[in-house]
Order: C-alpha cells, then sequence, then structure tokens
C-alpha cells in the first residue's frame, strides 16, 4: 500500500531524486560527446534528449504493469557501464551505428527478460563485485584525461589544467567530510557548479551553446540520421545489457529490502524489460543505454518514504528539464578539467561499491581469487592497451579492446566454469548482497 504524503513534499523529494542523480546523468552525455568531437549543437541536444529519456524511463520502471515496470521507488539514468564501448563504436563505425546497437540490445533485453529472470544464481557477489570494480577502473582513464583538459587540447596536461581539477576534486572531498546529509549527497553537483565559475574566472567557459539553444524543443527520433546496425557493435551493446541487467538486479534487492518486499521471477522480468524498453527509447532518441540508479537507494532509505509516487516526480520534473535546451546547454559549459576533477570522485566510488561487494566473497574458495585476478587483469589491460587486439576482425576487435566488457565476459565465465556445477553455483552470498 503507498504511504499517503502530501503533494509538496512528494515534489521536493521528487526533486531530491533528481539532484542526486543529476551530476551521473549529465557526465555520460558529456564525457561521450565529447569524446566523439560533437558540436556544442549537438552536444546540447544530446544532454537534453539524455534527461528526458532518463525521466521517461524511471516512470516505465516505476509503473508496475502486467508486462513491464517493477513497481519500486527505482530512478533511471544514462549508465557508465556504456560510456566506453560508445565512444569506441562511435570511433570506429560512426554515430549512427551506436544507436542501431542499442536499439538492438533494447529489443533483445525485452525479448529474453523472462529468461534472464531466472539466472540470477549464476550471477554471485565474486561476479558482479569483479564486474562493477572492472567498470570503474575501466572508466578512470578518461576522468584523468578530462583532469588535463581533454585529449587534442591545445593547453592538454597544462598547470592551470591540473590546478583546477584538483581544486574540483579538493572541493568535493571537503564537502564530504564537514557536510552532512542532504548537502553532502549534493557534493559531485555542488563541485561542479563552483569549479565552473572558477573556470569561468579563469576564461575557461564560454556561453555560445546557451545563447544559441531554443527555450522549447520537442525531440525528433534518429536526431543524428538512419541507424545502422553492424554485427560487432550489436554483440558489444548486448553484452553491455547483460551486465546493465547484473548490475540493476542487486538495487532491485536493495529497494525490496528497503520497502518490505519480496520479489518474484515474474517482479524481475518486469523490470529488465522496462530496461529494455528505456534502451529501445535511447536508441529511436539517440540517448543513451539506462539503467537503475543504486545512488538513490540511499535516499529512499535516508527519508523512509517508500512510494513511487515520488519517483514519478522525479521522472516528470527530468522530463520537463529534457524539453529546455536552455538548461541542457548550461551543463554544456563546464570545462573539462572540472568534469574530470569530479568524475574521478564518481568513478573512483564505483570502483569502491565493487570492492564492498567483494568482501562477501568466500576467499576461502581459492577458484574466486582466480576469477577476480584474471578479470580485473584482462578489464584493466584491454583499457590500457586495446591495440593488442588489432589483428583481430574488426567486428570482434570491438567487443574485447573495451575493458568492461572483456573484464565482465572473463568474471562470468570464469565463474560458470569454476563454480557452477550441477545445478549450483558460489553459494558465498544470497542474491541481496548483489546490492551490498
Amino acid at each position: 500500500m503507498e504511504q499517503q504524503i502530501g503533494k509538496f513534499k512528494v515534489f521536493s523529494l521528487g526533486l531530491q531524486h533528481v539532484l542526486a542523480m543529476y551530476a551521473g546523468a549529465i557526465l555520460v552525455p558529456l564525457i561521450v560527446g565529447r569524446a566523439l568531437n560533437l558540436t556544442s549543437q549537438q552536444l546540447s541536444y544530446l544532454v537534453a534528449i539524455d534527461l528526458l529519456t532518463c525521466g521517461i524511463a524511471t516512470i516505465l520502471q516505476a509503473w508496475k504493469t502486467k508486462y513491464f515496470g517493477i513497481g519500486l521507488p527505482a530512478v533511471l539514468g544514462s549508465s557508465f557501464v556504456a560510456v566506453t564501448p560508445m565512444i569506441g563504436i562511435g570511433s570506429q563505425y560512426g554515430v549512427t551505428a551506436i544507436y542501431g546497437a542499442i536499439i538492438a540490445a533494447g529489443l533483445f533485453i525485452l525479448v529474453f527478460a523472462s529468461f534472464f529472470s531466472k539466472l540470477v544464481k549464476l550471477f554471485p557477489p565474486v561476479v558482479t563485485g569483479s564486474v562493477v570494480t572492472i567498470i570503474g577502473l575501466s572508466l578512470v582513464p578518461t576522468g584523468i584525461r578530462n583532469m588535463a583538459g581533454g585529449v587534442g587540447k591545445p593547453d592538454f596536461g597544462s598547470l592551470e589544467n591540473l590546478l583546477l581539477s584538483l581544486g574540483v576534486l579538493a572541493a568535493i572531498l571537503f564537502m564530504n567530510r564537514f557536510l552532512k546529509g542532504y548537502a553532502r549527497a549534493l557534493s559531485v553537483l555542488l563541485g561542479i557548479i563552483g569549479g565552473t565559475l572558477v573556470g569561468f574566472m579563469m576564461g575557461k567557459v564560454k556561453f555560445d551553446a546557451v545563447a544559441e539553444a531554443s527555450w522549447i524543443h520537442i525531440p525528433n527520433a534518429f536526431y543524428f540520421g538512419t541507424p545502422t546496425f553492424e554485427i560487432g557493435p550489436i554483440i558489444t551493446m548486448i553484452i553491455v545489457g547483460m551486465v546493465i541487467i547484473i548490475e540493476s538486479t542487486g538495487v532491485f534487492y536493495a529497494l525490496s529490502k528497503i520497502t518490505e518486499r519480496t520479489l518474484t521471477d515474474q517482479d524481475l522480468a518486469r523490470g529488465y524489460r522496462a530496461e529494455g524498453l528505456a534502451f529501445t527509447l535511447g536508441g529511436i532518441f539517440n540517448a543513451f543505454p539506462y539503467n537503475t540508479f543504486a545512488q538513490n537507494v540511499g535516499l529512499v532509505q535516508l527519508s523512509k518514504v517508500k512510494t513511487t509516487n515520488v519517483v514519478f516526480a522525479a521522472g516528470g520534473i527530468l522530463v520537463f528539464l529534457g524539453i529546455i535546451p536552455k538548461i541542457a546547454a548550461l551543463a554544456t559549459v563546464i570545462p573539462a578539467p572540472v568534469l574530470g576533477g569530479a568524475t574521478i570522485v564518481t568513478f573512483g566510488m564505483v570502483v569502491s561499491s565493487g570492492i564492498k561487494m567483494l568482501s562477501s566473497v568466500d576467499f576461502n574458495n581459492q577458484y574466486n581469487l582466480l576469477i577476480i585476478a584474471i578479470s580485473m587483469s584482462l578489464g584493466l589491460g584491454a583499457t590500457v592497451v586495446p591495440e593488442l587486439f588489432k589483428g583481430l576482425p574488426s567486428w570482434l576487435h570491438i567487443i574485447v579492446s573495451d575493458g568492461t566488457i572483456t573484464g565482465s565476459l572473463s568474471a562470468i565465465l570464469l565463474n560458470l566454469f569454476f563454480n557452477f556445477r550441477s545445478g549450483s553455483a558460489d553459494e558465498s552470498a544470497e542474491p541481496e548482497q548483489l546490492a551490498s
């Protein structure tokens, strides 16, 4: 039964959810867009459509129907898992191949959602912890390049850029040390705002994109062109989708414990279908793959408000922000060093979350040590030296040269090889511990 709370409180708590996930939501389009050398106008569109699709995806997941939606107070945002694969696909095959792959992956998840819901025991903490840690480690080099000013920039590696990025990092750490509750939860967003103000005084902020952006814009399907479907990118994005499902499953179980609701296979299947729909919408409107954001679980626990009305409000606010390009364009003025200083924190927290998941693994089982060692070594190795695979066919190269994909596949396959036998997997933890 839904909690009965006032409309103003529903709105304010929904806004709090938006603020808590906003930094993460805008970082993905900014990182991908800049890596693919999009124009300011294209980057503004990417941020705006991402916010709008985040809102629609959140509503789809909270809206429990017969076919989709888990009906938990979950907030969806653009997935960091997809960052390096999207950059790799876009660089090698073009932007249209990214969206063909995302649409194909979304349809794949929709079709096989019921099947995935029965495979939870195949993903114990040794797999989920390794996967999440690899995601964080694979993203760190992107954050470091932004700290230096962005690859290809004339001032790349300058002292100015270093000091600005370290200043943002220091400010975020300071706020986490001395602030509490709501203010601490917004430390990354406040650090980005403060860093951008300092960047403006240093002459690193240009508002041309904001001036050119319109006030209202109705999103267009296939903004970047008709999607193209290439086998390598499609396989890559399907694997990304499976990794995202593993990640979201942990969040579903965490929310089920908070809301005191037992999840069934059918519930999980509806949750996966909602994410498949979000993927497909992201592909059609040229946005991103989406997953359930773990950081918003803490807000549900903190506020003690478990009603889905709050996340419906959050979804509505995101949709509103997404149809106002002026607001989206403000995010594009953030200097690369500011982005770098902030992402080092967020990407590092992803690594920390993975390590926390691994703390529940049975290390007396030597196979688990091998799974973690090999999957992380291959994941980090593919991130640092992608040229290792340049002799492979292009469709296979795009898959294995991405550290997240290589490491995640290694963890899943090695766990099956070592721990899955006679119908039982590594029993070191219950499924709920996926959400550690």
